[in-house]
């Protein structure tokens, strides 16, 4: 419930979380700041150092195959499921520093299939693409044409890289058995690719070399000077997924999804090494000149192991699921981190510095990991404010996990390895529940943090933010079903004893559960962390058979002595806290209570349709319902207003609790956010940002911003405007007054140049009738007038086309009108002849 002064209600959305990455292709330039990701079928290039989003490049409709950007992010390419294949020039913008300018420069049909992979050369000159249909092409990227084209793949083209040769290679890496008839393929491959001989123009591909694997496991290495195929690499028993090459050890690394990593000597290329990754791999990499090789695969392990002997540095690791999967990974040899993308759309930073101290027989933890950027955050379920500045938003995004997000109002220019402190940026991840988080709270403090889930279990979390420590104080494990509703105790402690000075040494007193086996729950909170070792768990101090059906909320008043439940079975029940006790019932609503709250202390007396509504020790309760109402109740009165659209999932908040007049924020299905005044039912404003339904809705407790949080994976902040647009409105109004006066004045005086110019300028035609009805009707007539008065006549000679116009627009209507039509007759005439034909 809001609780504003002002009839007039005006917010905006200030600023926005959205996804960066939403599947598909990413690429980095090779200074490790410019970010490309596939967003659907548009490209966003974002700074990985502030957060800030530098260009969003809309596509051609089509969902997009492969991304890739030049080292020095002078070019990026973007191919689509259309077959087209577009090439942008980027430069940053004169007039923004902090945006890039996107100017297409070619379309081209890339393939006669999507494109699967492409590659770029270090030189950011040559691009290859790989297509469906096993072909291979190689580009000018500048100049915007094929320079090569390789057959023999039998499959998809599943890996690429661009490298240069150190030593003669030979045909000897290919088996006999294909030997003659790889010769055969040659030799009509090199006839048939003759005719383009552009290739040769770079001056580039004398030394250059492609690697290719397909889904049928083969890899193909090409020579970008003889044009043909130099060796078949045939040991893969699945689809080759990493290609990479070392200049420094002269060989080439290939990982394929049968679980293998191998090293090929680049002068012979025969098999030089097999590493049993022991999973499948889906991308492979050098670190450190070539001493080190990085893979990651169906697990989510990052792993790294010696070049030279095979030897896994990274001790064991605990797998991950399906999602934490390692899809993609970003590295070029001048940067310090590795970047890697998981299924989840997470992009994790990880620190190399580990390997500096790694002696052949030493090994290392994992990688550490300097930063995690969530892709997107799918759906928003519930959000909430933490800490006691209230700096950080807590999310639960239908995953097992609660994102810790930054919402620092400026963005720095900051290392791109630093723990990030821009708008946006994840700051912590808090893992310990099995399933998908259902609902959170809050307490007073924003220090500790509640959360419920799918597993059955709620946790409580100690949230320090000036430690950067986040960690789960109490599990609390005693429902039979989802955890569906949680509740804290929002009341602070009295000021200047040591609860409120030091919260972080002060857990809440006591935790309140809902779930769907129509349970609640009282848990008193251990005033201690419990050690890893002690495994008791926690124990509810009463349970309550609450509801018919599945409890949806929970809500503690404002001096913590009553909550309210919220259930599928319609009714919404009061209990007392120290008891659990049912105090009262609320019946009215047809369909399923979402969303219950009570009302801020001090809420000043509503009167709806039944009276006067004062709001008492027990306070008023704000429901929220599927029967597409909000109602408002007291112990025995209720007022509803009708909510257009389908229910508000989230609980409604309260954004200032200092005004006199109370509003209530409200959102639903239809993606708005309705604010509403509560005495009268009526819609004060509607807030649009968001494409699908809205979830989650809170409010800054000590400001007006609003944050919803949807479907959609968009989080808004809605600032109030009313001060400003309320000022803004009374400065137009004492504005449009001395205008008024002034065009009085210059009437009274007979400027009429200015009185006429002023008054369709102020867009005042009752005006304007007024002055050229007193023009016309001047007795006698200036002689020589058409109008009456002869400066009236030099002032529309004179008019400019835009006053013309706007006066012809008069006209037409006061000619409609048989009192005011010899009025635009006469002026019309002034017009006409002033104006005459030809001077048009």
């Amino acid at each position: 419930m809001a609780l504003r002064a002002s009839t007039v209600t005006t917010f905006e959305a200030e600023r926005t979380i959205q996804p960066i990455y939403t599947g598909g292709d990413v690429a980095l330039d090779q200074e490790g700041r410019i970010l490309a990701t596939c967003l659907g079928e548009d490209a966003l290039l974002t700074d990985l150092g502030t957060g800030e989003q530098l260009a969003r490049i809309e596509g051609d409709g089509e969902i997009l195959t492969s991304l890739s950007i030049t080292p020095s992010a002078s070019h990026l390419v973007a191919c689509s499921r259309s077959l087209s294949m577009r090439i942008y020039a980027l430069q940053r913008s004169e007039q923004m520093t902090s945006t890039i300018d996107a100017e297409l420069v070619r379309t081209l049909k890339a393939h006669t299939t999507p494109v699967i992979t492409a590659a770029i050369d270090r030189t950011g000159t040559l691009l290859a693409t790989g297509g469906a249909d096993g072909v291979i092409k190689v580009w000018d990227i500048r100049r915007g044409y094929v320079t090569h084209t390789f057959r023999g793949h039998a499959g998809v083209i599943s890996a690429l890289h661009l490298f240069e040769a150190t030593g003669s290679a030979t045909e000897t890496g290919i088996s006999a058995k294909h030997r003659k008839k790889h010769r055969r393929k040659s030799s009509s491959m090199q006839d048939e690719e003759m005719e383009d001989v552009r290739g040769d123009e770079t001056g580039l591909t004398a030394s250059f070399r492609l690697a290719s694997g397909s889904e049928d496991g083969k890899i193909r290495i090409w020579d970008l000077e003889k044009r043909n195929a130099v060796s078949t690499l045939d040991s893969h028993v699945s689809v080759v997924r990493g290609l990479c090459f070392s200049s420094a050890e002269n060989v080439l690394v290939s990982a394929s999804r049968d679980k293998t990593a191998i090293l090929w000597d680049a002068r012979s290329w025969k098999v030089r090494k097999v590493i049993p990754v022991l999973e499948g791999v889906e991308t492979v990499g050098f670190l450190k000149d070539g001493a080190y090789i990085y893979t990651g695969g169906e697990t989510g392990k990052l792993r790294i192991w010696q070049t030279d002997s095979g030897r896994e540095v990274t001790q064991g690791q605990d797998a991950g699921d399906e999602g934490d999967g390692i899809v993609h990974t970003l590295y070029h040899p001048n940067l310090d981190f590795l970047l890697c993308v998981d299924g989840y759309h997470n992009l994790v930073l990880h620190d190399l510095f580990p390997l500096s101290d790694v002696t052949p027989d030493t090994t290392i933890e994992s990688l550490p990991v300097l930063r995690r950027i969530s892709g997107t955050h799918d759906e928003i379920i519930d959000l909430a404010y933490v800490t006691p500045e209230r700096s950080l938003l807590a999310l639960a995004t239908n995953s097992e996990d609660i994102r810790l997000v930054s919402i620092a109002t400026e963005a720095s220019n900051i290392a791109i390895t630093s723990g990030g402190n821009y708008f946006g940026a994840d700051v912590a991840l808090l893992s310990g529940h099995e399933d998908i988080i259902i609902c959170l709270d809050v307490d007073w403090s924003g220090c500790w943090l509640a959360t419920g889930a799918k597993d059955n279990t709620a946790r409580l979390w100690q949230i320090d933010r000036s430690q950067n420590s986040y960690q789960c104080f109490a599990v609390f494990s005693g429902h039979a079903e989802s955890m569906g509703a949680i509740s804290l105790p929002s009341n602070p402690p009295p000021a200047g004893a040591s609860a409120y000075t030091k919260p972080l040494d002060h857990p809440p007193p006591f935790l309140l559960t809902g779930s769907h086996d129509r349970t609640i729950k009282r848990w008193d909170i251990p005033r201690t962390q419990a050690s890893k070792a002690d495994k008791k768990p926690a124990r509810a101090l009463y349970t309550r058979k609450a509801h018919d059906k599945d409890i949806n909320a929970i809500d503690t008043n404002h001096n913590s002595t009553l909550f309210a439940s919220a259930s599928q079975d319609r009714t919404v029940k009061i209990w007392s806290v120290e008891e659990g006790e049912v105090q009262g019932i609320l019946r009215g609503h047809r369909r399923g209570v979402w969303s219950v709250k009570f009302a801020p202390k001090d809420t000043p007396t509503i009167t709806g349709d039944t009276g006067p509504a004062a709001s008492g020790n027990r306070g008023l309760i704000l429901t929220g319902s599927g029967d597409k109402t909000v109602k408002i109740w007291t112990s025995s009165k209720s007022s509803g207003c009708p909510v257009p659209k389908p229910p508000p999932p989230p609980t409604p908040r309260s954004p200032n609790p200092t005004d006199p007049t109370p509003q209530i924020v409200s959102a639903g299905g239809d993606g708005l956010v309705k604010i509403w005044d509560a005495p009268t039912g009526e819609v004060a404003t509607t807030l649009d940002n968001h494409t699908d339904r809205i979830w989650a809705l809170t409010a800054h407790p000590t400001t007006s911003t609003l944050v919803s949080g949807s479907a959609d994976s968009t989080i808004t902040f809605w600032k109030d405007t009313t001060s400003r647009t309320l000022a803004a409105t009374a400065a137009a109004s004492t504005t449009r007054i001395e205008q008024e006066q002034r065009l009085q004045n210059y009437i009274h005086h007979g400027r009429y140049r200015d009185a006429i110019t002023l008054a369709l300028a102020l867009n005042h035609p009752a005006r304007l009738l007024a002055l050229l009805t007193q023009v016309v009707s001047t007795t006698p007539p200036e002689e020589g007038s058409w109008s009456g008065v002869k400066a009236v006549d030099e002032v529309l000679a004179s008019l400019a086309d835009e006053q013309i116009f706007q006066l012809l627009c008069r006209l037409r209507d006061w000619n409609t009108n048989a009192r005011t039509a010899p009025v635009a007759q006469r002026v019309l005439g002034v017009l006409v002849r002033a104006y005459p034909a030809g001077s048009w």
